[in-house]
């Protein structure tokens, strides 16, 4: 005789049998041929397992995709459904049902609230969707230890495109761009002068901006004073005195300024020129010529202004937020317009002590060579400084910090799809990389790709963590 239990274990598996595909895609067969006594005790007359636990919601009596926290009716008067902690079947991420033990393990969790799967700040008591029909994620108690670390799935990580990159020991360096001008080195710039009263004879022919060479004839002229210092000194000589620079009247000739090749024709001829020739004491070119011919030139009058332009100075103009990545032995390339396409190459020779109130900047001197004299003094000069490169530090890629401007964000990729948010300390910032000093380490992953999602993430973890069961949305 056929027992009524046994009855509905037939019936149940008739039902199973009928769902083959999905019972074989979801392992539920397999699970219930392992469980055929659990669920011969379990089930009722009608081949059903008698629901148990308490009510978690109600579902639309049709099967359709709508829910309800309480008891409700449909528009036609019908009564929602109440489904129980044992109806709520759990699956695993392949899709099979879990095993009692599991599935007992996590009905024991509290369910909290469902949240949107975008992540967007949407959340709900009761099963849900999204306008897209994507399923409202459920949120247990104590599923998250950490509030702000972020976990994806694997098919997630995929289609939002989390890329990471190793944070590494190396040089950061970048180009820091600015303005500025082309200056005379001072240190090769020559005043003429007398320092004698002295009239001038005659002037020899060269004009401002003349190119001339050292020990090159400007001007002839007499000096009265020189004159009689010259003529003690021919005295001497013949009188048997020892010739030399640095003795007795020779030395007051050099004092006054009398090249030592006259002073030397003294010596020699025992005789003062009537007028004494002033060449040049170097190569380079005439900036100024204030001197004629038959003028009576004073002690201390600038006659001539001669500036070596074999080397040269370009000044350039670097804000004070960029000075700390501007070093002394920087190389710089300079670029004048009226020389397109060339490029000089020098170094940063010295940085000026001292901020102009004015342009917040500060003056940076670059020493530049200029044998053939195409970079004249004004000229504007656009000056590439390689800025920060020196010692190797730990660096992680740019796109891989997130600087809110009151803290800077860095996530780090803990392995299974976790992803945590770290305050970091930035130094230099390169053209690529970004110097960071305190807050990861070399050898560290972070996410150089779709890091503002995970921060997005993140905020929403942090916020929807505060959250009270009674400011939850239904």
């Amino acid at each position: 005789m056929t027992t009524p239990r046994f009855i509905a274990t037939v019936s149940l598996a008739a039902f199973v049998g009928g769902g083959g595909y999905w019972a074989g895609k979801n392992d539920l067969g397999s699970w219930l041929r392992n469980k055929p006594a659990e669920v011969a005790m379990a089930a009722d007359d009608d081949g059903k397992p008698e629901p148990t636990g308490a009510i978690i919601y109600y579902s639309h009596p049709d099967g359709a995709a709508e829910y309800s926290a309480g008891a409700k009716n449909t528009d036609d008067g019908r009564p929602f459904v109440a489904v129980r902690e044992s109806e709520d079947v759990k699956f695993d991420a392949k899709g099979a049902v879990l095993p009692s033990d599991t599935a007992s393990a996590s009905s024991e969790r509290k369910l909290l609230y469902y949240r949107n799967p975008m992540g967007l700040p949407d959340t709900s008591t009761v099963p849900k969707k999204d306008s897209m029909g994507m399923d409202y994620l459920p949120v247990y108690d104590g599923e998250v230890t950490d509030s702000s670390t972020v976990k994806v799935s694997l098919g997630k990580l995929q289609r939002t495109g989390v890329k990471t990159a190793l944070a590494e020991m190396t040089t950061v360096s970048r180009k820091i761009r600015v303005p500025g001008t082309v200056s005379l080195d001072e240190r090769l710039v020559s005043i003429i002068s007398m320092r004698a009263d002295a009239f001038v004879e005659d002037v020899a022919n060269v004009t401002t901006g003349d190119r001339i060479k050292k020990g090159e004839n400007l001007f002839h002229f007499y000096s009265k004073e020189i004159a009689t210092a010259g003529a003690e000194y021919a005295t001497e000589m013949r009188n048997g005195g020892k010739a030399g620079p640095d003795t007795g009247s020779a030395l007051r000739l050099k004092n006054l300024g009398v090249p030592t090749a006259t002073i030397n024709s003294i010596a020699t001829d025992r005789k003062v020129p009537q007028s004494i020739s002033y060449t040049s004491p170097r190569d380079g070119v005439v900036l100024e010529r204030m001197v004629v011919s038959g003028m009576m030139a004073e002690a201390g009058d600038i006659l001539f202004r001669i500036a070596d332009v074999s080397k040269v100075w370009v000044i350039a103009d670097v804000p004070e937020y960029e000075l700390s990545a501007v070093r002394k032995g920087a190389v710089v390339s300079v670029n004048v317009r009226n020389l397109p396409g060339k490029v000089f190459t020098g170094k940063v020779d010295l940085i000026y002590p001292e901020v102009q109130m004015q342009t917040r900047t500060t003056k940076v001197r670059i020493e530049l060579p200029n044998p053939d004299g195409q970079l004249m003094p004004n000229i504007y000069a656009e000056v590439e400084i390689e800025a920060g490169a020196g010692n190797r530090v730990v660096a992680v890629p740019n796109n891989s910090v997130i600087d809110t401007g009151d803290r800077q964000i860095v996530f780090l990729d803990k392995g299974e799809g976790k992803f945590e948010p770290v305050d970091v300390t930035l130094g230099i910032r390169g053209e690529d990389v970004t110097e960071v000093t305190n807050g990861v380490a070399a050898g560290d992953r972070v996410v150089v790709s779709a890091n503002f999602l995970l921060d997005a993430e993140s905020n929403l973890n942090a916020a929807l963590s505060a959250l009270t069961p009674d400011e939850v949305k239904p």
